[in-house]
């Protein structure tokens, strides 16, 4: 299963953490970090990697919320027949931190995996494997 992990520019260190634990989870991540490339039409490579990929985990921060990327990255998965059951928030360093009206009322009603500790180098994540594996 490929996932892809959406978050805001400036996450990235927390979203490379995130990503090297669902590898080690036994989860494909697409990593623009590893991905893209200086010169590379960076939308249409998001794009086929939105396309290629079966989950996402969209890491919920004050930066991502007000991020237009992230808000239609989330709209793409919440479209897409392919991403069904597999869009997965990810609530970083606890839900009251978010402006709830940012947040897409469809995404408050799917069920959130709380990530308390974003400045572990190797966060907790088998709650979100379990719930993108089917398993929560």
């Amino acid at each position: 299963m490929q996932v892809f992990v959406s978050h805001s520019h400036s996450d990235s260190p927390l979203a490379a953490r995130v990503s090297r634990a669902l590898r080690k989870a036994g989860l494909q991540v697409w990593d623009p970090e590893v991905h893209l490339f200086l010169g590379d039409n960076w939308p249409a490579e998001v794009g086929r990697a939105l396309e290629e990929s079966d989950a996402m985990v969209v890491l919920l921060t004050p930066n991502s919320i007000s991020s237009p990327h992230v808000k239609a990255e989330m709209m793409y998965a919440l479209g897409s027949k392919s991403y069904r059951n597999r869009l997965i928030p990810v609530a970083v360093g606890g839900r009251e931190q978010l402006p709830k009206g940012e947040i897409p009322w469809i995404v408050r009603k799917l069920h959130w995996v709380d990530l308390p500790d974003p400045e572990s180098a190797d966060p907790e994540v088998k709650p979100i494997a379990a719930a993108l594996l089917g398993q929560a």
